[in-house]
């Protein structure tokens, strides 16, 4: 097995012990310290003895173990009464796991999202406990700075710390409160894979299909819930569309050039089912993942992209923004209005739209609409310089600034 296997098995596997050692020391980054050994300690052992039947085992054994060691330096530093109790919890042959939340992975994400802490930050701290998201990944899926979202973490382990937040896995009558924040971790994870923050891959399966799989789960648990059922619902639509995004090349296909054949017309058929589910017992009252998921599905249920009914989707948008107001959706709800035609109200609009990487290459292509082909090249100037070296999207962009180039070169002569 070689060591990029072995770490991969280290990383699932030992993400899924975490949610016990939180549970059983109440610290979030006693657990981590005692996960992160016991991984290093697999990375010495297991390619001289091999890898154990139980891997799982072998690393909860070894964490539990470094845990205690961990305590036991620290004694020296006050709080001896704590450690004591964290250390005859730890002492225990076995560690108790039966909760309502049954998946470990989920568990976790249930225990990370303490009503204490503000949303954004049970998202990041989910995110970062979950599967080891950068301060980077983060920062890309709630829309902000990797700097910002650095600090929300450091301040959110000092409030635990010095408030002494219990971290353990919620009762059952507890779990409607902690909702929310687990279906935002679960949609984050996903636009982590879809859309990754760093790499030059344009999508990661692996996170997307953990994503998924949550999603299943928490649908399992609460199938009466109308949030958990529409998250379900957009990610399957979404998913759907995944084998047309990239050409043998593995370049990003823009959704007005994808193979619709491609699109996996199962997951659409569940995904349409799960979104009219869920409004029908919300009442049609619409949050703001069955929005995303009736956009989708409008996207999803036209045989092509002229045929696609605009205007509904800018009806949508603009409920979405309503609901649940982001750059994201802001920019999103631009691109439907100069679909409709009005490119130059749409460009006015952008103006109001904080300046990224995506709001440039926006810009570009309704500027090429109104043949202002060097402004557009500007703008995918600009586009390309905030986008990270390795952007997915870099090619497409390049590729779009070359021809804007060209027809502005020609432009003189036509006049």
């Amino acid at each position: 097995m070689n060591h990029d296997a072995l770490a991969e098995t280290i990383r699932i596997e030992g993400t899924r012990i975490l949610a016990t050692l939180i549970r059983t020391v109440g610290n979030v980054q006693l657990a981590e310290d005692a996960v992160q050994e016991a991984a290093v300690a697999a990375l010495g052992a297991w390619p001289v003895t091999g890898v154990p039947p139980e891997p799982r085992a072998w690393l909860t054994v070894t964490a539990r173990r470094k845990a205690i060691d961990i305590i036991r330096r620290e004694q020296s530093r006050g709080a001896k009464e704590r450690d004591g109790a964290d250390l005859i919890e730890l002492s225990k042959r076995e560690i108790d796991t039966e909760d309502v939340v049954q998946d470990d992975l989920l568990r976790l994400i249930f225990t990370c999202c303490h009503p204490s802490l503000s949303p954004p930050t049970r998202v990041a701290l989910a995110l970062r406990t979950l599967c080891g998201l950068s301060p980077a990944q983060i920062a890309g899926v709630l829309l902000t700075t990797e700097a910002a979202t650095t600090k929300r973490l450091v301040r959110a382990r000092q409030k635990i710390a010095a408030a002494r937040i219990p971290y353990r896995v919620p009762t059952e009558d507890e779990l409607p409160e902690r909702l929310p924040a687990v279906c935002a971790v679960i949609h984050s994870l996903y636009t982590a894979g879809h859309a990754p923050a760093e790499g030059d891959a344009a999508y990661d399966v692996d996170l997307c299909g953990e994503a998924i799989r949550l999603a299943e789960l928490l649908h399992s648990l609460l199938p009466g819930q109308p949030t958990p059922t529409a998250v379900l619902a957009l990610l399957l639509l979404t998913e759907a569309r995944r084998p047309a995004r990239l050409d043998d090349a593995g370049d990003v296909v823009t959704l007005d050039l994808q193979d619709r054949s491609l699109w996996n017309q199962g997951l659409i058929t569940r995904g349409v089912t799960l979104l009219n589910d869920s409004l029908e017992r919300s009442a049609r009252q619409a949050d703001a993942y069955q929005l995303q998921a009736a956009i989708a599905a409008e996207h999803a249920r036209v045989p092509s992209y002229p045929a696609t009914d605009w205007r509904e989707i800018v009806r949508l948008y603009d409920l979405l923004v309503e609901v649940s107001p982001s750059p994201a959706a802001d920019l999103a709800r631009v691109v439907a209005i100069a679909e409709t035609g009005e490119v130059g109200t749409a460009l006015e609009l952008l103006d109001a739209i904080p300046p990224s990487s995506r709001r440039h290459a926006v810009r570009a292509e309704l500027l090429a609409r109104t043949k202002r082909y060097a402004e557009a090249v500007n703008e995918l100037d600009q586009a390309l310089a905030l986008a990270p070296p390795n952007h997915p999207e870099r090619s497409h962009r390049e590729r779009r600034r070359a021809h804007f180039r060209r027809l502005a070169q020609r432009q003189p002569l036509e006049h």
